[in-house]
């Protein structure tokens, strides 16, 4: 059917307009409590993270696979959380009290992680001259797996809300200081977010590696009393937005309308009439067009009330809806790509053990936690991108005579490849290290020192930071490029979801790698003794999976087809002045 005929046939409805903050409530004076909030989260959660297979390990006698399995679900929970905890503060509670009730239970699960190590009771017994340990019972894997569910729930409901909450309190369209005031604060955010980082990587790493779980654990459980001081000390200032229908929902209701429309008869010689918002899209596409039947007004005396709404909005949909869906599954199967990059990458739990077996003293009298070395990480993650916008670029400009950028498709490329190579540079090493350990003749005492420095572990360190800096922010912009702008909130927390998933497959993984792998008395390949286990093995896997990767993110590519402003060659550089937003 012509658009003519459809934008003839269409019913309207004006787009309602949201509150906004009262102007004696927020501004710039409610930011520092609200970084303040989130840098302390951040400071005490991810402080316990590297470190907790050592935990897990030496006083809870478990097996390094199935620590490192807990690290994953963990890590997978407190990136899942957030996107539960966004939908139900924009669909039913607000923001304000979803960041209170995420401190408060945050907090509980800090307290309870930290009691662990202060109640003998609440551990396994262990024997420290067999360093053996008896196993834990159902109650305290109980207390223990309760405190990590508390952290990840309250981590949800902190950053699922931080910094909208933030850009609220400057949602004053009068103060033409906004625009200014609100990228100042995305700038602080982020700076906060990173330097939390670099915090929890060092300090809370050195302090539970040299002065003990009770001091190490203790810390974190303060810092979040902190947080949840910070924010509620400007409880009275703070604007407190009501909460509104969630995107989520939206999506949901064209879901639920297809479905329930679905004895329609699709034929492109039928005269529609569309349901679509005045001003915006007034028929739907062609792809996908079994969601077409959300949007089609069978009867408008009883799909629409008199003001020309939706009686029902879960069996009528507007036009936008329905395209606002298409537009989220035609980025899924990019999406995956992300995941199983994740899957490559977030090896967190078996670095730690490596490194505790080598030297780590650098310049003769400082030795570097064994839990830290992922902070290398993070500074090749920020030291990158800092050469690739200030440095790289400009160079790249000069040559062509424009300015000119990669992408975001190629940097999600070759965050892959390098993320490649960092793990067959972990085989080489491991495989180098377990040598040694068995040249040395210490393979049957995984506590022992190798005779090799840490520092072997700097190149694969850097080299996932530099893979991160090209496919999580590539991957960010994409999203948020190609998604409509109206799930801006939605496109954001993509490259969230997608680590969420890929700590999941990691965790599947390491458990069927452990029992495909099991060997009798040498263990598996991620056995707890490292010099018996073969993570080198792991490694080459890990690389495997990360060459099937790029060669299906090359097919979804190429599948997706180009951006406005791109040519038909998946490889290019762009030239700035150019528009990057997809073509649907």
């Amino acid at each position: 059917m012509a658009i003519s005929q459809v934008e003839e046939n269409a019913i309207t409805v004006e787009e309602p307009l949201l509150p906004g903050p009262s102007s004696a409530k927020g501004g710039i004076r409610t930011l520092p409590f609200i970084i303040a909030n989130e840098a302390f989260e951040r400071v005490s959660n991810y402080g316990l993270q590297p470190d907790m297979i050592l935990y897990l390990t030496g006083e809870y006698g478990m097996r390094a696979a199935t620590s490192a399995t807990i690290n994953f679900l963990w890590s997978a929970a407190t990136d899942f959380t957030p996107i539960v905890g966004a939908f139900i503060a924009d669909s039913y509670v607000g923001r304000y009290p979803m960041i209170g009730f995420g401190c408060i239970v945050s907090f509980l699960g800090t307290l309870l992680l930290w009691l662990t190590t202060i109640i003998p009771q609440a551990r396994p017994s262990c024997n420290e001259l067999t360093s053996t340990c008896e196993d834990p019972t159902t109650s305290q894997l109980l207390v223990l797996l309760s405190s990590f569910a508390l952290m990840a729930i309250g981590a949800g409901g902190i950053r699922s809300c931080s910094l909208a909450f933030g850009a609220d309190q400057l949602d004053k369209k009068k103060d033409y200081r906004n625009a200014r005031l609100l990228e100042s604060f995305f700038n602080w955010y982020n700076i906060s977010v990173n330097v939390s980082l670099l915090v929890a990587f060092s300090c809370i790493v050195y302090v539970q590696e040299h002065m003990g779980w009770i001091l190490g654990f203790g810390i974190p459980a303060v810092l979040m009393l902190l947080s949840a001081i910070s924010f509620f000390l400007a409880s009275p200032f703070y604007a407190k937005l009501k909460a509104k229908e969630s995107v989520l929902t939206r999506l949901a209701q064209v879901v639920a309308a297809s479905y329930k429309n679905r004895d329609i008869q699709l034929s492109s010689f039928n005269k529609y009439e569309y349901y679509h918002i005045k001003g915006s899209i007034a028929s739907p596409s062609d792809n996908l067009r079994c969601l077409n039947k959300a949007c089609i007004i069978r009867n408008p005396h009883e799909d629409l009330t008199p003001e020309g709404r939706a009686s029902d909005p879960w069996r009528l949909c507007t036009v936008k809806q329905v395209e606002d869906l298409k537009a989220l599954i035609r980025i899924l199967p990019i999406w995956t790509t992300g995941v199983l990059m994740a899957l490559t990458v977030s090896q967190s739990s078996f670095p730690v053990l490596q490194a505790n077996t080598m030297d780590r003293t650098f310049f003769k009298y400082f030795e570097i936690p064994a839990g830290s070395f992922p902070i290398f990480v993070v500074i090749a993650f920020a030291l990158w991108l800092g050469f690739y916008d200030r440095v790289l670029l400009p160079i790249a400009s000069k040559i062509k005579g424009k300015s000119v950028r990669l992408s975001s498709k190629v940097r999600m490329g070759i965050g892959i490849v390098i993320s490649i190579i960092a793990m067959l540079t972990a085989a080489t090493v491991e495989n180098i290290r377990r040598n040694k350990a068995y040249e040395q003749g210490i393979q049957d005492n995984p506590d022992a020192l190798v005779n090799m420095s840490a520092s072997w572990l700097l190149l694969q360190n850097i080299l996932i930071g530099i893979a991160e800096a090209f496919n999580t922010i590539g991957q960010i912009e994409f999203f948020y490029s190609e998604c409509p702008k109206n799930m801006a909130s939605v496109a954001l927390t993509f490259a969230a979801l997608g680590r969420s998933g890929g700590n999941v497959l990691g965790s599947i993984l390491m458990s069927s790698v452990d029992s495909i792998t099991e060997n009798g008395k040498q263990g598996s390949w991620v056995s707890t003794n490292i010099n018996h286990a073969h993570y080198d093995y792991y490694c080459l896997v890990l690389s495997g999976i990360g060459f099937i990767n790029l060669m299906y993110y090359i097919a979804c590519s190429k599948a997706y087809g180009p951006c406005r402003g791109e040519g038909k060659d998946f490889m290019q550089i762009i030239p700035m002045d150019e528009e990057s937003e997809c073509e649907y």
